[in-house]
């Protein structure tokens, strides 16, 4: 069984950084993307970020452009997701998903770590 464990967050002030990990556990998966996604109070889940593994091609929302870099290791199954210059509007529960297949949309997912930016 194929598991993503997030890591890394916690409590920080604006303008300061943190660097998520996610690891994916278990039998080895092929997955044409991994991918950040954050969910604050009340709100939504949204996009965040995302590398397409075979050639490492990223996207990201707006918001995040120039402040957030998303990466990964391939030899260790593990894609990061470095941010500075945080904003308390980036406080929120930040999880990571895999997308399998191009086909289909982001079908494996971690149970998410705390992010909070307090102003």
């Amino acid at each position: 069984q194929v598991q993503l464990v997030e890591s890394g967050g916690g409590l920080v002030q604006a303008g300061g950084s943190l660097t998520l990990s996610c690891v994916a556990s278990g039998r080895t998966f092929s997955k044409y993307a991994m991918g950040w996604f954050r969910q604050a109070p009340g709100k939504e889940r949204e996009f965040v970020a995302s590398i397409v593994w075979s050639n490492g091609l990223t996207y990201y929302r707006d918001s995040v452009k120039g402040r957030f870099t998303i990466s990964r290791d391939n030899a260790k199954n593990t894609v990061y997701l470095q941010m500075i210059s945080l904003k308390p509007e980036d406080t929120g529960v930040y999880s990571c998903a895999a997308q399998r297949l191009i086909s289909r949309g982001y079908d494996l997912w971690g149970q998410g770590t705390q992010v909070t930016v307090s102003s």
